[in-house]
């Protein structure tokens, strides 16, 4: 690993698009692709994810919690596919949202960003609930490891935005809000090591969430394929910002099955790519 997160992500979108796939390995898929509901299953399915998007994208996004439900069998499953998957040269995000205060995130900071943690990634999700002022170990961690951390900021599930565009008493949104307050531990020349998660079926700037806030921040969009975003909308919704996002997808990628999957990716990489010019 060289360089900061900031900057290899950087190359891993110009090289390969914005496409970031999914890896959710949830009951109906396993069914889908003829797979035992197991950690063995779970095993099959997600290396399978990893062979077929390498070289092809420029990161893949383990959903922990499909991992976690088979206990620690499913745990060590996770650390083989964390392996695999940057061994293959890709980016990992930990979908792991997690949250808390104290030594508690320090805990959490050392689990999924340490390098030679059984857990390591390349970067993790994170919730910003408890206070933007207490992800500091978090924060601290992937600045000085060379990692990266994506802060929920405004999701695309519906029932997040009464609590995200709720107002502050200094007048500016949750959302907005906590974008202000972990984006500046994050800032860099180029893309930084902290970015926001920011769905791409909601509009962003109803958030606060405007091009002058987010310059130079990554940007984890989900929302795409599955919950009804379509490659034009990276365009529509983030604008200038639209290089620096990675475009979230999963269901729609994944039900190609293990035979179709490789096809599957090749035809939405080619999506993107024409509609940023690229």
């Amino acid at each position: 690993m060289t360089g900061g997160f900031g900057d290899r992500l950087r190359t891993a979108l110009d090289a390969r698009g914005p496409l970031c796939v999914g890896i959710d390995p949830h009951a109906a898929l396993l069914d889908a692709w003829g797979a035992p509901q197991s950690a063995e299953g779970v095993r099959g399915f997600a290396l399978r994810v990893v062979e077929a998007s390498a070289g092809r994208v420029a990161a893949v996004k383990p959903q922990v919690s499909f991992f976690e439900r088979f206990g620690s069998r499913g745990f060590a499953v996770l650390e083989e596919v964390l392996r695999a998957a940057r061994a293959a040269g890709l980016l990992v995000i930990a979908d792991a949202k997690r949250g808390d205060i104290g030594s508690t995130n320090e805990g959490y900071a050392e689990a999924w960003l340490a390098p030679g943690s059984p857990l390591e990634s390349d970067a993790v999700t994170v919730s910003p609930y408890l206070g933007g002022g207490a992800l500091g170990p978090v924060l601290d961690r992937a600045v000085g490891a060379g990692k990266g951390v994506f802060v929920l900021a405004a999701t695309s599930n519906p029932e997040g935005a009464e609590l995200q565009r709720a107002l502050t008493a200094g007048g500016a949104s949750v959302a907005r809000r906590v974008a202000e307050d972990v984006v500046r531990a994050g800032s860099a020349e180029g893309l930084g090591p902290v970015g926001l998660v920011i769905g791409a079926t909601v509009d962003r700037t109803s958030f606060g969430l405007d091009d002058e806030l987010l310059a130079g921040v990554p940007i984890l969009a989900p929302g795409f394929g599955a919950q009804g975003a379509e490659p034009e909308d990276l365009a529509r919704r983030f604008g200038p910002l639209a290089r620096n996002v990675l475009a979230s997808e999963s269901r729609s990628i994944l039900s190609a099955g293990p035979e179709g999957i490789a096809d599957a990716i090749d035809a939405r990489v080619a999506h993107y790519r024409e509609v940023l010019g690229v």
